[in-house]
């Protein structure tokens, strides 16, 4: 099953894109799909080092309006023991992003739902998580801002809800002429509500960045084809005590430690 699968997503991403509508037309419906060596969200591994198949489908109007779905693999809950059964993170979204005027400015508000089917272990609280966002850019520099009005992925470090977690996330992603390499750069700021703050057993709130690079293939039979390695770490700290944080799972995993990622993704 896992050959079958993953040839079929080879075979999408090696094939090549046709336009979905006419160029004329003030919509846009694009396709994608990823390999990943693991999926890294916010600085934290979601499959415990294992690789990730990742695809979604998007919206767009002229009118600056979009929605989208996109999933993935996660082994995360169960590494946990939050659910007896769940491997999939399946997400909806939807927005509004404009330029402002005819300027290299932009902004983009919307809102987000992580959505995780499954079983919960008794007592276990739901994973599913809302947020709203709101973010600016200009040209290839960018921030946003994520505010959570659900438990936060169904943490509660010291037994208070964390609805109201907020995340702030610094970006660039800087072309480099017209070679098709781009420069990744990221640095985020998670501040989980009522995590305790000092002991390392209930923090939850902690900084992560990246930095890497990405090609994307400019002509020819693979045109659009991107592959993309970049290094991700956290400032997340282990207990003196007892050799673990937070984000330890029940294997003894330091899920935000640091790792390198490399992937390779088509959009049709």
């Amino acid at each position: 099953m896992k050959k079958r699968l993953l040839a079929a997503a080879t075979a999408a991403l090696t094939a090549p894109g046709t336009p979905v509508l006419a160029q004329d037309s003030p919509h846009t419906l694009t396709a994608n799909v990823g390999l990943f060596s693991e999926y890294i969200f916010r600085g934290v591994t979601q499959t415990a080092g294992d690789p990730a198949v990742q695809g979604g489908f998007d919206y767009g109007h002229t009118s600056g309006f979009y929605v989208g779905t996109w999933a993935s693999n996660v082994s995360w809950l169960t590494d946990f023991g939050t659910y007896t059964s769940s491997s999939i993170e399946w997400d909806f979204y939807g927005g509004f992003k404009r330029n402002f005027g005819s300027t290299d400015f932009y902004y983009d508000v919307g809102t987000i739902y992580y959505y995780y089917p499954g079983t919960r272990a008794p007592g276990a609280l739901n994973a599913n998580t809302w947020e709203l966002y709101a973010g600016l850019g200009w040209k290839w520099l960018g921030v946003k801002y994520s505010y959570s009005l659900q438990d936060y992925f169904g943490a509660r470090p010291t037994g208070q809800k964390t609805d109201g977690t907020w995340y702030l996330d610094f970006f660039a992603n800087y072309p480099i002429g017209e070679t098709g390499f781009t420069l990744i750069g990221h640095y985020g700021i998670l501040d989980v509500k009522n995590d305790g703050n000092q002991d390392a057993a209930t923090k939850a709130s902690y900084d992560d960045w990246k930095i890497g690079a990405s090609y994307t293939v400019p002509a020819g039979f693979f045109k659009g084809l991107e592959a993309g390695l970049y290094y991700t770490d956290t400032n997340v700290k282990n207990s003196a005590v007892t050799g673990t944080n937070f984000y330890t799972d029940l294997n003894g995993l330091n899920t935000a430690d640091d790792a390198f990622v490399f992937y390779v993704k088509k959009t049709f």
